[in-house]
């Protein structure tokens, strides 16, 4: 077994998997596991011939589609289960590009958890529709203003020392996208040593966003929600 795995949760991302697998292969040597939501494609498909293929491949097929963070934290459960020493969580459309994931884990020499910024490049997101930058952005700048975040705290690419992280402190209680800025709220916290790295990050090429409205009414509120019950507590 490898002392590092990537763990990728995916949803009908059979357009972008085995591209984002032979990337995986060129620049580390790791295991691999997905996270898969009951994909109604051919995802699970891919992920069973590419498991015949390597013995690195490994896979958690869920019932349903139970959220990004609930994909993450399962897959958290079974790294550290296994011991892992560096674990990387990354998304499976195709937007986390695995050329920076050799410098993320050396990194991980100075800084428990090493994470992705798209706000240290001001051309990282040049290539979005212009609506998604401006909610990106504003987001960005809430979890600022709210919670003093000042890293990237919304992105799924991270990479994990195990031996310095404890596993409870990676399970907060979102199941959906609020897991990422509500984990690392924690973490920092909780004075883990946190570094980022500047990235460029192409909007998907392939298939469709997770993503909907919905998810970002839901995530206003449950920030907001968030930021008073801090308050009270901290009176």
């Amino acid at each position: 077994m490898n002392r590092q795995v990537v763990i990728i949760p995916t949803y009908n991302e059979e357009e972008n998997i085995l591209n984002l697998y032979k990337k995986i292969k060129q620049n580390i040597k790791t295991d691999i596991l997905f996270v898969d939501d009951n994909s109604t494609d051919k995802t699970q498909k891919i992920i069973k011939t590419l498991k015949l293929k390597s013995k690195n491949i490994n896979y958690i097929f869920r019932p349903a589609k139970l959220g990004i963070g609930s994909a993450h934290k399962d897959g958290l459960k079974w790294a550290y289960k296994r011991k892992y020493k560096i674990i990387i969580t990354m998304d499976g459309d195709g937007t986390h590009d695995p050329k920076y994931l050799k410098n993320m884990i050396k990194k991980l020499d100075i800084y428990d958890l090493v994470i992705s910024n798209r706000f240290l490049n001001k051309n990282s997101l040049k290539d979005w529709p212009f609506y998604r930058i401006v909610l990106t952005t504003i987001r960005h700048y809430l979890l600022l203003f709210f919670l003093n975040l000042k890293f990237d705290a919304s992105g799924g690419l991270r990479c994990i020392n195990s031996k310095k992280i404890k596993l409870k402190d990676l399970l907060s209680k979102s199941n959906d996208y609020c897991y990422f800025w509500e984990n690392l709220y924690f973490l920092n916290k909780k004075k883990y040593n946190i570094g980022d790295i500047p990235v460029h990050l192409p909007y998907r090429k392939q298939g469709s966003s997770k993503m909907k409205i919905s998810d970002i009414r839901n995530a206003l509120i449950y920030l907001l929600i968030f930021f008073i019950n801090n308050k009270l507590r901290n009176k």
